[in-house]
């Protein structure tokens, strides 16, 4: 399974929307390495200066930048989702 990566805060709803569809695939809460940037203010900066957004979740696979709960929901529903997450 490739490396999960989310940039996200305690209270955001799309977040949560991505943790369940990672569950709906097999993949557990703690096997997604989570940066909480409202603890970590410092975080935030490093995750819009690689990604260019300011908005949570910010989520990779690998090392793929898929973006927020959207993209992923997209990839989901174009079938990508499932190579992505296998590596």
């Amino acid at each position: 399974m490739a490396r999960i990566l989310m940039y996200s805060t305690h209270v955001c709803p799309y977040c949560v929307r991505a943790e369940r569809l990672f569950a709906k695939k097999g993949i557990a809460a703690d096997q997604i390495e989570k940066i909480r940037v409202d603890d970590q203010p410092e975080q935030r900066a490093e995750m819009m200066r690689i990604t260019g957004q300011r908005s949570v979740p910010q989520i990779f696979i690998g090392d793929r930048h898929v973006g927020g709960f959207d993209e992923l929901a997209e990839l989901e529903a174009d079938g990508e989702l499932d190579g992505l997450l296998r590596g």
